[in-house]
């Protein structure tokens, strides 16, 4: 599958030469909610001043931080297990996993944690813990300190690893993102839009593509392609549907099809280009 290269990407593709940029460690999750159309899924517009993915909706997510690996408290597969699944060690899977959750309650207001492995929350809009996503988002707070003094623990058991993608060469920002899949606990709702977006929404998944493909939403290809593989899942079956993936890394790269720029992915290609 080719993706038409976006209009706003186009002036870097072209610019493309020179340094290529190390990709930095990132984290995304894909939120679904069982809706009357099927499965929804929470998307973000960026704003428009932003340095990456100005204008594109996207997961909640972001770039692991340091405190992002401290120890913290968890139910679920244990570090070692998480890196045999995303093919890394252990620690740099808690930093990954961990900045997953904290991304998607910092920009969402959804936290996967709770008092033991039988618990979930089921309310995050009280005042304290508003408080405790601007904190979160101002670094003064880290997801382990968090939910240590709120007796929590991370319940990484909901967490589904989906697929890693790396931003491709000619992009001035790069990262290497890790996608991952979750239900939205029952209970919990989103809170405020965080201030790196200018608007959010829960959409059927199908509405999303066919707004894409109408040119009505501007969406990276990770994104396409993450909506399109979930699409048809409730919200229910994509961590179990997860276990059964295999978590490798994708690189897309610009090809030139009759004088126009597409961006394809490693899958795309077929064995003879391979050779």
């Amino acid at each position: 599958m080719r993706i038409p290269l976006p209009d706003r990407l186009r002036a870097h593709a072209e610019a493309m030469g020179g340094e290529v940029a190390v990709p930095r460690d990132a984290s995304t999750i894909v939120l679904l909610r069982d809706g009357s159309d099927g499965a929804e899924t929470y998307l973000m517009r960026r704003q428009t001043t932003m340095a990456f993915a100005a204008g594109f909706y996207v997961f909640p997510g972001g770039g692991v931080q340091s405190s992002d690996t401290d120890p913290i408290a968890h139910v679920g597969p244990s570090w070692q297990e998480w890196g045999d699944r995303l093919g890394c060690d252990a620690d740099r899977a808690r930093g990954l996993v961990v900045a997953a959750v904290r991304e998607t309650f910092e920009e969402s207001g959804i936290l996967l944690a709770g008092a033991d492995e039988h618990t979930v929350l089921a309310d995050t809009s009280g005042p304290e813990l508003a408080a405790a996503r601007l904190a979160l988002e101002s670094k003064e707070l880290s997801l382990a300190q968090l939910l240590e003094q709120r007796g929590l623990v991370l319940r990484t058991d909901l967490v589904g690893a989906w697929s890693r993608w790396i931003t491709p060469a000619f992009e001035p920002r790069r990262y290497d993102t890790f996608f991952f899949v979750a239900a939205v606990p029952e209970g919990q709702v989103v809170g405020e839009l965080p201030g790196e977006a200018d608007r959010a929404l829960w959409a059927p998944l199908s509405r999303v593509l066919e707004s894409v493909d109408r040119g009505e939403a501007v969406m990276m290809p990770p994104t396409i392609v993450t909506c399109r593989e979930v699409a048809g899942l409730a919200s229910g079956e994509a961590v179990a549907a997860s276990v059964a993936r295999e978590v490798r890394a994708i690189e897309p790269r610009l090809v030139q099809v009759d004088g126009e720029w597409f961006i394809e992915n490693d899958s795309d290609r077929s064995p003879e280009e391979e050779a």
